[in-house]
C-alpha cells in the first residue's frame, strides 16, 4: 500500500502537471471504484491537490473535490503532450491504458498542443475509491477526519504534524506491541508497514516491544528515526517494492535503500547478523534480533 511518502511524491507530481486543466469527460469503467456525480467534475478546472496521510484531494474550482483513496494497488498516472518522452515503468502495466485502467480522466489540451492530455487511475486489486464530494465536507470524510496526526513537516489542510510530547503521550498510553500502534492512522496519519519496519530498525527497537515499556531515550529515538525515514524516501521518491510509480508512471528509488524491509534471511547492514520476518498483527515483520531490543 502506498504510504506517506508514496502519496506524497503523488502529490507533488499531479500538482506540477495536473493543475491548471479542465477536465472534459470522464470514462468509468470500473463503477464501483467511482463515487459521485461525475456531472458536477466534468468542466471544472482542477485549482491544487492535497494530501491528508494515504489519501488525495484533487481540488476543483467549482465547490467539488475528488477524494482519492490508492488502497494497496492504485495509481494515478498523468500523460500529456510534454511528457511523450518518459517511459512509464511495467508496474503501471505497460502501454496506457492497460487492462488495469478502470477510470479515464480526459483533460484539455497541453500548452501549445492540440491533443487531449489523460489522467488514468489503474488498480490491480481494484479498492481503491475516487469519491465526488463538495470542498465544504471534503474534511469530515472519516478517512480524513479520523487521521492521526503526521510525522512531516509540511501538512496538507492544516494537518498537524506529529509533535514530540503527543507522540510521548501516544506510545505512553498503549499496551499494543510498538509497530502495530505506529501503523493505526488514528493515532499517526501516514506510516504503514514499511516505514514502521525501518524507523524500528533505525531505532534498535523490537517490533514486539510493548509501546509503554519504551524508555524515554527509546522514545526520542524513534520519533526522531521516522521523521528522518518518511523525510528521506520523499527525497527519493518513494519505494517502488510493489507497484507504486509516480504521477508520470516512474518508480521510486527508495527501495533500493532498505535496511530491513522485504530482506529476510539476508546480512543486517549493522551487526552482521540475519534478519528475521516474522508474522506481527497479520503483517510481514522484518527485524534484525541482534540489534533489535
Amino acid at each position: 500500500m502506498p504510504e506517506l511518502p508514496e502519496v506524497e511524491t503523488l502529490k507533488l507530481g499531479l500538482r506540477k502537471y495536473l493543475v491548471g486543466h479542465k477536465i472534459q469527460d470522464i470514462d468509468i469503467r470500473v463503477p464501483k471504484i467511482f463515487q459521485g456525480d461525475q456531472n458536477r467534475v466534468i468542466g471544472s478546472k482542477v485549482t491544487d491537490i492535497k494530501r491528508v496521510g494515504k489519501g488525495l484531494i484533487i481540488e476543483l474550482n467549482n465547490g467539488f473535490d475528488l477524494a482519492i483513496h490508492l488502497k494497496l494497488t492504485g495509481q494515478l498516472i498523468y500523460q500529456g503532450t510534454e511528457t511523450t518522452r518518459i517511459k512509464v515503468s511495467d508496474k503501471a502495466g505497460g502501454a496506457l491504458p492497460s487492462k488495469h485502467t478502470h477510470i479515464i480522466f480526459t483533460l484539455d489540451p497541453s500548452a501549445g498542443s492540440g491533443q487531449a492530455a489523460k489522467l488514468f487511475y489503474n488498480d490491480l486489486r481494484k479498492f481503491g475509491w475516487i469519491r465526488v464530494i463538495r470542498e465544504s465536507e471534503v474534511k469530515d470524510l472519516p478517512f480524513f477526519k479520523e487521521m492521526g496526526p503526521e510525522p512531516y513537516k509540511h501538512p496538507d489542510l492544516n494537518q498537524k504534524t506529529l509533535t514530540l510530547s503527543e507522540f510521548q503521550l501516544i506510545v505512553g498510553k498503549s499496551g499494543l506491541p510498538i509497530k502495530i500502534l505506529l501503523m493505526d492512522q488514528k493515532k499517526i496519519g501516514g506510516i504503514g508497514n514499511i516505514y514502521a519496519n525501518e524507523a524500528l530498525f533505525r531505532a534498535k527497537i523490537s517490533p514486539q516491544k510493548k509501546a509503554n515499556n519504551l524508555s524515554d531515550g527509546e522514545i526520542k529515538q524513534l520519533y526522531k528515526e521516522i521523521f528522518e525515514v518518511i523525510r528521506e524516501s520523499v527525497n527519493l521518491g518513494g519505494s517502488s517494492d510493489v507497484n507504486f510509480v509516480n504521477a508520470l508512471g516512474q518508480e521510486g528509488e527508495y527501495q533500493r535503500h532498505f535496511l530491513v524491509y522485504s530482506r529476510a534471511k539476508e546480512k543486517c547492514k549493522r551487526c552482521k547478523g540475519t534478519i528475521k520476518k516474522m508474522q506481527l498483527g497479520g503483517r510481514g515483520t522484518y527485524f534484525c534480533p541482534n540489534c533489535q531490543h
